[in-house]
């Protein structure tokens, strides 16, 4: 079987879950007897081809449909959200040969050009909903629309032409990271095949971090209590609540610094965030490293010289992050929040606080750090959970029993 993966982007530099998702499934899914590659339009890119880890990538030239869109606007919409379009993809996709599915992750107007591609080859898709399409909040959504106020879209032409708003419907199966969002799409699309899909992790990547080299490499002493946030530096992320934790510690005299990794997705957040560390006085108690490439040994080592992973996000459809801590054995702590309570067991591998609350965060990170024989229950027992249930061959190995079951319902269905 061939089958293309088509992410709304796909480089090293900004990597993020979704890129991880689509890179560790596709380079397992050739033992399933499954040759896959990615084709995406060339956001943020420097090449048109390259092979990363062994996956062929193809990228090709695209357009925001907006007239008035400025350079800043479409630099933003590049780094989060944009709803672009690609006829350059679109001839490729028509002309690819013995292409037997094509996997959507992008949404919208892309998402909508591949269904049309798919109907007029007489091939199946299936689409992937990563970022929590039914549970988003409403002020994400709104951060994520602001480049393109102002502008005139004639886009809507182009989703009227190649029924966006139909990708969801025609499509044989729908793929979730997110529980809820899983739950209302079966509510929404009885009789279709919904399918929770969570996130996995390479266990062995992680077991292999170097603690010292982490902390040797940015002047972090040993008995300096490391606190670990790995996500892009974004309002949904909140690491704002991260920072008010560390600020609290650190006034109750605990010698505690934290480390933000992830590439920059929201430019004004991360400018509002970098003033706030800085008037609070905060600067030398922060290291902020701005995302890592694909397969960079240093988030190894950051997650192994970590005494504690700290999740503050606002909205979570699943948290591959944790999954990654768990393999590094680092304890977490974590914001009760999107799928993250569907995966974890509160008191046994994580501990959860409510979404905003940074007293309690505050709390509980300390009463990890101060409880050794707690931190070492919660990192045994998420390591063993990531290992058991969470491997990417398990994962991959699910996607591939999916992919056989659509195309062999198609055959029978057209034959």
């Amino acid at each position: 079987m061939k089958a293309l993966q088509v992410p709304r982007r796909f480089v090293r530099q900004e990597w993020g879950g979704t890129e991880t998702v689509i890179l560790e499934t596709a380079k397992r899914l050739p033992a399933h007897g499954i040759n896959t590659a990615v084709a995406c339009p060339n956001v943020l890119a420097d090449c048109a081809e390259e092979s990363i880890e062994g996956v062929a990538v193809r990228r090709f030239p695209y357009m925001y449909p907006y007239w008035g869109l400025t350079r800043e606007g479409r630099d933003r919409l590049d780094h989060k959200g944009g709803d672009l379009f690609s006829f350059p993809l679109l001839r490729y996709l028509r002309s690819i040969p013995e292409l037997d599915l094509i996997h959507l992750h992008a949404g919208k107007r892309l998402d909508g050009l591949c269904r049309q591609v798919a109907r007029q080859r007489g091939i199946p898709y299936v689409v992937t909903v990563h970022g929590g399409v039914m549970t988003t909040p409403g002020d994400e959504d709104d951060v994520w629309n602001n480049p393109t106020r102002g502008t005139i879209e004639w886009g809507k032409v182009l989703g009227l032409r190649y029924s966006s708003r139909r990708v969801l419907d025609d499509a044989a199966a729908i793929l979730c990271v997110d529980y809820e969002d899983a739950a209302r799409m079966a509510e929404r699309y009885p009789g279709k095949r919904v399918r929770h899909l969570p996130n996995g992790v390479d266990p062995q990547r992680f077991v292999g971090g170097d603690r010292a080299r982490f902390r040797t490499r940015f002047g972090l002493a040993e008995e300096t209590r490391i606190l670990l946030t790995v996500s892009r530096i974004d309002h949904q992320k909140n690491q704002w609540l991260a920072v008010d934790i560390l600020a609290r510690l650190l006034g109750e005299g605990k010698p505690v610094h934290l480390v933000l990794v992830g590439p920059v997705s929201n430019p004004a957040y991360h400018n509002r965030l970098l003033k706030a560390i800085e008037t609070q006085g905060l600067k030398s108690h922060v290291t902020i490293i701005p995302g890592l490439p694909a397969g960079d040994p240093l988030l190894a080592d950051a997650y192994r010289a970590a005494d504690l992973f700290l999740l503050t996000s606002l909205h979570e459809p699943f948290g591959i992050v944790v999954l990654e801590a768990w393999a590094a054995g680092c304890p977490v702590v974590t914001t009760a929040v999107g799928g993250i309570p569907h995966f974890t067991a509160d008191g046994e591998d994580v501990l959860r606080f409510a979404s905003g609350d940074a007293a309690a965060g505050a709390s509980l990170a300390w009463r990890v750090l101060a409880n050794p024989g707690l931190a070492e229950k919660l990192g045994t027992n998420g390591r063993a959970k990531a290992r058991d249930t969470y491997s990417w061959e398990r994962v991959a190995g699910q996607l591939a029993d999916l992919y056989q079951e659509v195309l062999a319902e198609h055959k029978t269905n057209h034959a």
